[in-house]
């Protein structure tokens, strides 16, 4: 069963980091664009940042310059780094990837189950 599986959320003080990390698994033809999403309480769900399967990357203006997206394709992993954070920056981290299985063929729309990051003194 195809599923995407984070890991490294926690409480950090503010000012510190976090690694996001995001592993795609069960049988996957290819994996498109991957990315990170984030909901705050009593907020909307919203891009952090996304990345292609070549590596060009796009970020919300809230965290450019402090995020950084990467991927190994060879894990069909997808990471986070989070530099300086900021007590707004804390929320539910989603993983998202477009994955083509190769039971269907089709191209899909995955999520992992969230990763909670708290940003507090």
């Amino acid at each position: 069963q195809l599923q995407l599986v984070e890991s490294g959320g926690g409480l950090v003080q503010p000012g510190g980091s976090l690694r996001l990390s995001c592993a795609a698994s069960g049988s996957i033809f290819s994996i498109n664009t991957m990315g990170w999403y984030r909901q705050a309480p009593g907020k909307q769900r919203e891009l952090v940042a996304v990345i292609t399967s070549g590596g060009s990357t796009n970020y919300a203006d809230s965290v450019k310059g402090r995020f950084t997206i990467s991927r190994d394709n060879a894990k069909n992993t997808v990471y986070l780094q989070m530099n300086s954070l900021k007590p707004e920056d804390t929320a539910v981290y989603y993983c998202n990837a477009d994955i083509i299985p190769t039971a269907t063929m089709y191209l899909g729309d995955y999520w992992g189950q969230g990763t909670q990051v708290t940003v507090s003194s």
